[in-house]
């Protein structure tokens, strides 16, 4: 799914396959607990991915902060959420992107008790 279609309403689960699946990705969002690895990909984000043996479709969903994108192709959330932070983005925001709400709706649906789908 991309940036645009409507929200899942199945729970996203990363199972072996997936894991195996964005092994690299989530093995570049983790590099960038480190100052130095941050500073290099906001240097040239493409050659960062490149560096990591990003698939196509992984490094064009990072470059083009396809949230969605990145855990169809193998990220984990927790991994996923160390590019949002780099870009000022909070959990709350990724909870409005994959819920189909902006931040502000996902945060008062928390607040609210949580969202129901049914």
């Amino acid at each position: 799914m991309t940036t645009g279609d409507s929200p899942r309403t199945d729970t996203y689960i990363l199972d072996g396959e997936t894991s195996r699946r964005g092994y690299r990705m989530n093995k570049m969002f983790m590099s960038l607990r480190d100052s130095a690895a941050r500073d290099r990909f906001l240097a040239d984000e493409a050659a960062y991915c490149d560096a990591f043996g990003l698939a196509e479709g992984q490094k064009t969903a990072v470059l083009e902060r396809d949230w969605q994108a990145m855990l169809d192709l193998g990220g984990s959330i927790f991994y996923v959420y160390k590019l949002a932070m780099m870009d000022g983005k909070s959990m709350q925001y990724l909870g409005g992107v994959f819920t189909g709400m902006t931040e502000e709706e996902f945060v008062a649906a928390l607040r609210a008790g949580g969202r129901t789908d049914g």
